[in-house]
Parts: structure tokens; sequence; C-alpha cells
């Protein structure tokens, strides 16, 4: 009953204290995830507040992860993996090698074993997972190149820390260097083909069975009509597919997550599975945040500033100016290299990971493991400012960017495709309500620009000369896409009122002339919409009464005259 009890708790007030600093923290323009590190912080047993259980908070974080990755591999194709892994994978290896030598470089300073500094190295050198994709997911970089280097990159480096996990117990005694331990090297290459053998056994049943089994199961689901049990279904697949590769394989929750969402984003049902799995992600990834601030112990800052600063150093810069200059040195524009950086610059979940396990093998002390704990708060906490320069950069360069010679890579530079359309009407959601739009428009010749989540319906477009845009249109950085300040008209067809008012509202600062039309389910929703800015709100409801009203007028005229 105390172990329910001590969860229960956990879940309720880090929820309820992530929400309160949450709005102060929106209140304040700064970013949401200070205000969840915050709510950790104050409930972390180094505090007298403190009501919860840590282990169950990161366990509850884990299936964040898990949502978080589905998710992500919703909206991420094989396509698109393989089209950086020219600069994803060495680039991962190169800086992981680079981070870990910044490590046992420290390590030595700080009087440890090589392998105490190879270890540390090890942790810092991979980013936090929900940390990178949420800041991807915010600017909408899906689709553009540095998106899709940074996901890949990430999926590199997940994939050599599952590696790491792996052979570290093999290694511990050669790495101690305590006696027996070169007899144990012959053990390492069987366990790492091992590993690998086991990977691509993953890898293959899921490219094989689960690309034809995932979709199967949920479009006969959809054509039942259960919504429920297609909603269940879903989460079944994400949790399920995660567990199996974890422990059937070896791979990571996070990556056997991955792929499940990458196998079903192929299906036409990939945008209402990722609807009803967004709830659940977004919960859990607040969970993370918070479960990661109750690991904060400000002591370690007090008696320790030099090396936890250090530490820091290594995370925020060493990694980033290697990324940086990796990415310049394959080429790539100097935007798409500080996009990379900016993500890398932060640790979390599987530093974690890491250093429990060398502390628990021996080969990292115990003041290495709370260095990479509160290196990773920092981190994290510093993060959203990285992204704040990088945005001002952007804006900067943006006006020397555009006059480049080839327009292409100006948009590339700038990381989302801005349209140059003028006097144009923007769609907001290209489902049942905004396709129809779309193509009536479309056949008036009318210009369009159209914003929707679904990568796949956005390729589709373009392919038909349609302008638009992959992101959340109430990100502002997704919505400056569309030139709204030359724009005609805005059509907000998604059927949410909280995010179609967020819309309609920047739409409005934005161009104080702009038509804005949008769609209601409930007088209230109407009212919000209004308040936010809409010129015209059409609430299905009532339209199809009328035409129903319509009819039945029509019909009891015809009965009158049939009579007469």
């Amino acid at each position: 009953m105390s172990e329910q009890l001590s969860l229960t708790t956990t879940i309720v007030v880090s929820i309820g204290l992530a929400f309160v600093l949450g709005y102060v923290a929106h209140r304040m323009r700064i970013p949401l995830l200070v205000g969840y590190l915050a709510a950790g912080i104050v409930l972390s047993p180094a505090t007298p507040w403190f009501i919860g259980n840590v282990d169950a908070a990161q366990q509850l974080a884990e299936i964040g992860v898990i949502f978080l990755m589905f998710g992500v591999g919703l909206h991420f194709s094989l396509k698109d993996l393989l089209s950086v892994k020219g600069i994803a994978v060495p680039g991962a290896i190169v800086q992981i090698t680079l981070a870990t030598l910044l490590g046992i470089g420290l390590g030595w300073l700080l009087g440890w074993s090589w392998s105490s500094g190879f270890v540390f190295g090890i942790a810092l050198s991979t980013a936090s997972t929900v940390v990178l994709l949420r800041a991807v997911q915010e600017r909408g970089l899906f689709e553009t190149t540095q998106g899709r280097i940074a996901v890949g990159w990430l999926i590199v480096e997940d994939l050599a820390m599952v590696l790491t996990m792996v052979l570290f117990p093999v290694l511990a005694g050669f790495l101690s260097g305590a006696d027996g331990g070169d007899e144990q090297l012959p053990n390492v290459w069987l366990t790492m083909a091992l590993t690998l053998g086991k990977l691509a056994t993953f890898v293959a049943l899921m490219m094989i069975v689960g690309r034809r089994l995932i979709p199967w199961i949920l479009h006969v689901l959809a054509h039942e009509g259960a919504r429920d049990v297609f909603r269940l279904a879903v989460i079944a697949i994400a949790l399920g597919v995660a567990y199996a590769a974890a422990t059937l394989f070896d791979v990571s929750f996070a990556l056997g997550a991955f792929f499940a969402g990458m196998i079903l984003s192929e299906s036409s049902l990939s945008h209402r599975a990722a609807k009803d799995v967004l709830p659940l992600r977004d919960a859990f990834a607040v969970l993370f945040f918070v479960s990661v601030g109750m690991l904060f112990d400000p002591a370690v800052l007090a008696e320790n500033p030099i090396p936890v600063m250090a530490t820091v150093g290594i995370i925020v810069f060493g990694k980033s100016i290697a990324a940086y200059m990796i990415v310049i040195a394959f080429g790539y524009p100097r935007r798409t290299a500080l996009t990379v950086s900016a993500s890398l610059a932060q640790i979390g979940e599987f530093s974690f990971i890491v250093a429990a396990l060398g502390v628990g093998l021996g080969l990292l002390p115990k003041e290495g493991q709370d260095f990479i704990l509160v290196g990773a708060i920092i981190s994290i906490l510093i993060n959203p400012l990285c992204f704040l320069l990088l945005d001002k950069f952007s804006h900067a360069t943006a006006t020397v960017v555009s006059n480049a010679a080839d327009p292409q890579p100006a948009m590339e530079e700038r990381g989302t495709a801005h349209t140059s359309l003028r006097d144009h009407t923007v769609i907001i959601g290209c489902g049942r309500v905004g396709s129809l739009l779309a193509e009536v428009l479309y056949a008036r010749n009318v210009p369009i620009f159209v914003i929707d989540e679904r990568h796949d319906l956005i390729e589709a477009l373009r392919d038909r000369r349609i302008e638009g845009s992959v992101g959340n249109a109430a990100n502002s950085l997704v919505l400056n896409a569309a030139n709204l300040p030359a724009a005609r008209r805005l059509i907000v067809a998604i059927p949410g009122a909280f995010e179609a008012g967020s819309i309609a509202q920047q739409a409005r600062t934005t161009n104080p002339n702009l038509t804005i039309i949008a769609r209601s389910h409930s007088d209230a929703s109407t009212a919000h919409l209004t308040w936010c800015g809409a010129d015209y709100i059409i609430m299905g409801e009532q339209q199809i009464a009328e035409a129903m009203i319509n009819h039945l007028n029509g019909s009891t005229s015809k009965e009158q005259n049939t009579t007469t």
C-alpha cells in the first residue's frame, strides 16, 4: 500500500507542481522545460519538501521516452534516415571519440584512473533524446536537412550507447586493471558480434514482418470502427515493440519504439496514430524533466564548482565545437552546422544509465556520477538559450541569405521552407476539411500555402507544385514560413480550438488586415476563436443541422404540393 501511495503521490505532485512552475515559466517567456526542471528540484531528496519516489518517476519518464521516439518514428521515414547516413554515422563516431578524450583529460586532472575518465567521457558524449527531439519538433525542423542530420546523429549515438552498455560488464576487469582482465578480451569480440547480430535481427524482423503486420492490424481495427480499441492498439504496439526490443534483442526501449513508429509511418493511418499518442507523450515527457530535476543535489555544485563547470564546458562547448567542425568539414552550410551543434549541446537519459553502470562496476567514482547529473541539468537549462541565439543569428542573416543566387539553399539555411507568395491563402491542416478546400482553391488557380504535421502529405502537395511546410502551426517559427504579412486570408482547418486560437492570435498580430476563417464544434470554441481574432467561424454541427432543416423544409413543400 505504501509503494502504491508513493507512486500515486509522485505522479500527482510532479504533474501539479510542473503545471504551476511551467505556467510561471510561460508567463516569464522562458522555455517551459525550465519550469519542469524547477519542479523536480523542489521535489528532490536534497530539499525538505521531498514527497515522492525518484525511481518511480524515472521509470515513468522512460515510458515518456518510448512514446516520444514512437512519435518521431511516425514522422521520420527510412528514406530520411538513410539520406543522412553519410554524415550521421561518421560524425557521431568522431564526436563520441572527441568527447570521450575530453572526459579522459578532465579525469586525469582530477586524479582519476584512465578507465574512470573513459567511462566519464562516454557518458558525456551522448545527447538526450527528449531534449533534442523536443527542440527539433518545436522548430519544425523534421523536414529540413539539419533536422534529419540531428535525428540521424542521435540514432547513431543511441546505438553506440547500447553497444557500450553491453560491453562494459565484459570489459570491466580489463578497464579496472584487475587480475584476469586480459583473459576476458577474447570474449569482447564474441559479445560485440552477438550484440550486432541481435540488432540486425531486430531490424530485419521490423522491416520484413513488422512492415506488413503492424499496418495491417491497425487497418483492420480502423475498419471495425472501434476508436477506443484502435487507440489502445497504438499504445500497445509502441510499448510492446519497445519492450520486445529491450528484452529479446538487447536494443534500447527508445530505439525499439522509434522503429515501430517508422514502420507505421508508411501507413495512411499514421496521422491518426500520432494524434492518439500525443497526449500521453506530452504528459510523460513532463515527468522526464521532473525526474531529472529530482536528481539535482545543490551541494555538489557548492563543493566542486570548478569540476562541475569543466563538465558543463565539455557538454556545451566541447561537443558543440566538435559537431560544428565535423558538419562544416562535410561541406554543409554554417546554419546546418550550428543547428546540429546546438541540438547536441546537452546530455540526458543514456548518460545517467552509463554513469550508474560505471559506478556499479567500480569503474567510475561516485563524484563522477554527481558531476554528470549536475552537468546534465545545467546543460538542459542552457540548451534553449543556444537555440534562442541560433534563432537571432538566423534573423540577422535572413536578408543576406534570401538574396543568394540559389533560393533553395536559402530555405535550407533558414531551416524552414519560407514562401515568397503574395496575396495567397494559407491553409492550416490538410485533413478531411483542409484537403477539400485546397482542391477547390487549386482548381481556381488561387495561390495557396499549406501547413500540416504530415511529412508525406506535404511532399505529395509539393509534387503538384503546391507550396507547404511540415510542422505545428501554433509554433511561430513554423507559422512564419507562410509569409502572413503578404497573405490575403488564413483558413484554420484543424479541429482543436486551443491550437486554432493560438494560430489566429499570432496571425492577427502579424497581419491586422488578414481575413481569418476557422472551424468550431461548440459555442465556447466559437467565443474563444472570436476573442483570438478570427473573422468567420463555421460551426460544423450548426451547418449540418441547417442543411437538414432546409432538406426537411423542401421535403415538406413537395408533400404539400403533391397533396394539393
